[in-house]
């Protein structure tokens, strides 16, 4: 693949050079979280070694040039996601704070009893507990968009479901248990005349694929940093610019207000601002940056024709192991979800992880789409431009030998 030295690639991140339980580490954990480039972690040493203070307010040099390393940023994660503006980009601590952020401000200003929220059953329990919260504090209903026997959503279903009293849907762009990219385009093109709301979670999609909000045409879309090679603690929610303009703060602090006077007058901050209470995550905001730089220079396009290639190999050498259950269908964003046959996925896991071998198990939350495929865990190995052909190969004769340790 032109322009792509994977030896080299593999040099920028120091962590895959180690060894797990005498082996060298096989890291297929990145859907949870992706390994951090060189590139970032000199980026935050830099800011603590000669950048360091707190943003906005101080008339200092450091402060000064603080609050331009963050404000840079901001302006790069809008042009990255093609947003419209640099306000409608807002700092968080990641994914769930966004979508919390969300539903306690816009949420807690719009709904009321009468009301229903769709959320859909392959969603992260981030994209479902603030809702349901959100429908206990305003006595809204809580609709659930079904999968299809395939696995996947339908629009015709999500017809069948919404009225006239329906304000919000709440989707996964990708499944971070079955790697299925949602037509999200479509399904927000459908809705849009009726005037309802659309939260977009990102977190498994922006690593994979250039995400464009206004194509999409989403209302918000979130995504955590350390999912693209970024550091953790960090992350973005975009918000449609009218929208946020109408929603009040729902943390209160310092940055935060225009004036507080005695006893009850403060007024808010213009956005993002006005979102972004008390001292930010300076270091990470700068982090994503790098990270962010880091992925442009590689490449979106060149990142996804290597990890469709790997999932080509991998997926077809994973599905011919013997009592393998996959529950993913084959996708270009990296996840194979399975379990070994009555083996539970810990002891699965557990055993990988002797060979120097990171996969995740568990419910990933995920608990109600767990439900559907009537198991309480699956095992999941999920792949970045990083690993290699090598590394799946050691991962699928580990399982081989596990299969026949465990059947014996």
């Amino acid at each position: 693949m032109t322009n792509f030295n994977f030896e080299l690639i593999r040099n920028d991140f120091p962590i895959l050079k180690q060894k797990i339980n005498g082996h060298c580490l096989a890291y297929f954990d990145n859907a949870a979280s992706s390994q951090t480039p060189l590139k970032v972690i000199e980026a935050e040493k830099n800011f603590y070694t000669n950048n360091y203070a707190t943003v906005h307010r101080g008339i200092h040099t450091l402060s000064a040039q603080a609050t331009i390393h963050m404000e840079n940023v901001r302006n790069q994660v809008a042009h990255f996601l093609n947003a419209s503006s640099k306000d409608e980009i807002i700092f968080v601590k990641g994914t769930t704070e966004g979508i919390n952020l969300i539903a306690n401000s816009w949420g807690s200003n719009i709904i009321n009893k009468n009301d229903n929220l769709i959320i859909t059953e392959m969603e992260h329990h981030s994209n479902i507990v603030p809702w349901q919260l959100l429908a206990n504090r305003t006595g809204a209903e809580i609709r659930v968009l079904p999968l299809t026997k395939e696995g996947k959503l339908c629009l015709k279903q999500l017809t069948n479901i919404m009225d006239k009293n329906t304000r919000l849907l709440a989707i996964t762009h990708v499944s971070n248990v079955l790697g299925i990219t949602n037509p999200i385009k479509n399904f927000i093109s459908h809705i849009k005349s009726s005037g309802i709301i659309t939260v977009i979670d990102g977190a498994q999609a922006v690593m994979h694929h250039r995400v464009d909000v206004q194509d999409i045409g989403c209302d918000f879309y979130v995504f955590s940093g350390h999912k693209i090679y970024g550091p953790t603690g960090i992350g973005i929610l975009y918000g449609r610019k009218s929208l946020l303009n109408d929603m009040p703060p729902w943390e209160g602090g310092g940055a935060m207000i225009n004036n507080v006077a005695l006893p009850n007058s403060t007024t808010w901050n213009t956005i993002p601002w006005r979102f972004e209470a008390g001292t930010p995550n300076i270091a990470g905001i700068v982090g994503l940056g790098a990270a962010l730089n880091y992925i442009e220079k590689l490449g979106l396009d060149l990142i996804n024709q290597r990890e469709t290639a790997l999932m080509y190999y991998a997926y077809k050498k994973i599905s011919l192991i013997p009592n393998i259950k996959l529950y993913s269908p084959f996708n270009n964003n990296g996840i194979i979800s399975f379990n070994l046959g009555e083996h539970h996925p810990y002891d699965v896991g557990s055993f990988l992880d002797q060979y120097g071998i990171a996969i995740r198990t568990g419910h990933h939350c995920a608990i109600p789409l767990m439900k559907y495929y009537k198991v309480k865990a699956m095992c999941r190995a999920s792949l970045a431009f990083y690993n290699t052909e090598q590394e799946i190969d050691r991962l699928v004769s580990s399982l081989i030998h596990i299969n026949n340790l465990l059947n014996d």
